[in-house]
């Protein structure tokens, strides 16, 4: 039990602190050492793992994983004979408020520079959002390619060219000037979608929600609106977006640690304080004639979701419509999938089949767990239960999560 608790701690502090940690140690060290500093950001945590078995976890774990990292790269470097330097790192240490309040001032201005860094135009936006995702947001391979929609291999190769071109291109961190801070503010933003989105719904291990990534995007974007060229409409609506989704953490799990799906969720849990702020984002989000972005659309969807008092009195055919804006401005198959969900709301089960039918002849979706789960919930309502368990089974040898995976098992049985 005690190695178990450790294991989500560490799993906890490398998801929420290994983007902070290389980004003030780039900042600090240089580009021209990104790969010395992930191994030994790396090798911080694994010590760790050895280190805080025989030990306690420290009381300001961040503290403690910033001094041995910051260590391990000065030794390297003095090995190397690349520096020959006492290096002050005193804000690393906790012994007052002040020297911590310091630490989180220099990670959020790091965590900033090496986004926009990331993003810098030299770089194809392909290998800008791998960059972001891999330093800023700890993302594997695996998660890489579920949020880019690309093979495993791929997303491995195209992060080693990255890196090597980010070193070549981008000599340090720095944050751009006026022109240069809005022409990389889309790609920024959508680093930050992807990495709540990967919070919110991850993909695999044995947690479907990790607010502590979310609210880490939610803490970037805000940090972003502090600046004033980087005040969008479609921050405001990423903003609101994120709110929303927020607002109704509380609900989305039950006592026991399992997943309650929109339908059976206790709507008195959504966080009405958050839903207030989102809805505040929402109406400062105005595009001033031109089309609402994806950002927008998806927020205004949220909202009616957030914001109805029963699963029955939610407005799904105007959340219908917003998915047909969204298709229209840009088509995705994953965006289409999702549609069929208030479709079959407004339609009924029969047409949304009929639907995804047409769907799965335009996409493939044979690795899709979502595509059968949703497949199974129509067949549910008016097919034969014989077929609706064989498409159930596919959803759970597809879904690599855990939680789903007992949920739709529950529903098997």
């Amino acid at each position: 039990m005690q190695n178990q608790n450790l294991s989500n701690t560490i799993d906890h502090l490398f998801r929420n602190e290994y983007g902070k940690i290389v980004s003030i140690l780039t900042n600090k060290f240089g580009i021209a050492y990104l790969e010395k500093i992930e191994d030994a950001v790396q090798d911080t945590f694994l010590k760790a793992m050895q280190v805080w078995a025989f030990k306690s976890v420290p009381d300001n774990p961040t503290a403690w994983l910033f001094r041995v990292a910051n260590n391990s790269l000065i030794d390297y470097l003095r090995r190397s004979k690349k520096i020959n330097y006492v290096d002050d790192t005193s804000y690393f240490e906790e012994s007052s408020s002040e020297k911590v309040m310091k630490l989180a001032d220099e990670i959020s201005d790091s965590q900033l520079k090496m986004i926009f860094a990331c993003c810098h135009p030299s770089l194809s936006q392909e290998y800008q959002l791998i960059l972001s995702l891999k330093l800023i947001g700890g993302f594997s391979n695996k998660e890489l390619a579920e949020a880019l929609l690309k093979k495993e291999e791929t997303v491995a190769k195209s992060f080693t060219r990255a890196k090597k071109k980010f070193k070549q291109e981008v000599q340090f961190l720095s944050f751009p000037i006026q022109m240069g801070l809005q022409s990389r503010l889309f790609v920024v933003l959508r680093v930050i979608y992807l990495l709540f989105t990967e919070g919110y719904s991850s993909t695999s291990g044995s947690h479907i929600l990790k607010k502590d990534i979310c609210y880490e995007a939610l803490r970037l974007a805000l940090l972003l609106r502090e600046n004033e060229y980087c005040q969008h409409p479609n921050l405001e609506a990423l903003i609101a977006l994120m709110c929303f989704h927020a607002s109704r953490f509380d609900a989305r799990l039950d006592e026991k640690g399992e997943l309650v799906t929109l339908q059976f969720q206790d709507r008195s849990k959504y966080n009405q304080e958050l839903f207030g702020i989102g809805v505040r984002h929402l109406e400062n989000s105005g595009t001033e004639g031109n089309l609402p972005s994806n950002y927008h659309l998806e927020a205004a969807v949220s909202y009616y979701h957030s914001s109805a008092k029963t699963f029955t009195q939610t407005d799904w055919e105007s959340i219908l419509h917003l998915y047909d804006l969204q298709l229209r401005q840009q088509y995705s198959p994953i965006v289409a999938l999702n549609r069929i969900v208030p479709y079959s709301r407004v339609k009924g089960a029969k047409k949304a089949l009929v639907e995804l039918e047409k769907l799965e002849k335009q996409s493939n979706f044979t690795t899709h767990g979502l595509f059968y789960a949703i497949k199974a919930e129509l067949l549910n309502e008016i097919g034969p239960r014989e077929e609706c368990n064989s498409i159930l089974r596919k959803a759970i040898g597809l879904s690599e999560n855990d939680l789903v995976k007992r949920h739709l098992e529950k529903k098997l049985r």
